[in-house]
């Protein structure tokens, strides 16, 4: 790097034979469209709705059927992102007619209300622990 009243780019990129100043320009448009940002943040903009991952497991109303027959797109519910349960891998904006499977996991936006309905009834919950019961 230099500093001076009149710096240039010249003696960089001929020794370089790189485009610095066109590098730059790229750079910058490249992360002003796209900016990392966190997604989550982002969508929970909207009062009431948010982000959520729930599970598909074994018995679930929504095993073995496509992402459009659960109808979670009428509940006000879209699915941004499944994790397929046996290899792990990720399915980005998964195909409505996508058949979910046990074990899978969805990433999802929408209602809060909604998506807590999707979560599995039966939690277990830890049975807190009384200092006398030691």
């Amino acid at each position: 790097m230099e500093v001076n009243s009149s710096p240039g780019l010249e003696g960089i990129e001929g020794a370089t034979e790189i485009d610095v100043a066109g590098e730059m320009i790229e750079f910058i448009d490249r992360n002003v469209m796209f900016p990392e940002l966190d997604i989550r943040q982002r969508l929970t903009v909207a009062h009431g709705y948010g982000v959520c991952e729930f599970p598909i497991p074994g018995g679930s109303e929504y095993a073995e059927h496509t992402i459009q027959d659960s109808r979670l797109r009428e509940m006000d519910v879209q699915v941004l992102c499944l994790t397929e349960g046996e290899s792990g891998a990720v399915i980005a904006n998964p195909k409505p007619t996508r058949v979910l499977k046990p074990g899978d996991r969805l990433l999802c936006f929408g209602k809060l209300d909604a998506m807590k309905r999707l979560l599995p009834e039966k939690r277990q919950r830890r049975k807190p622990r009384l200092a006398h019961e030691e």
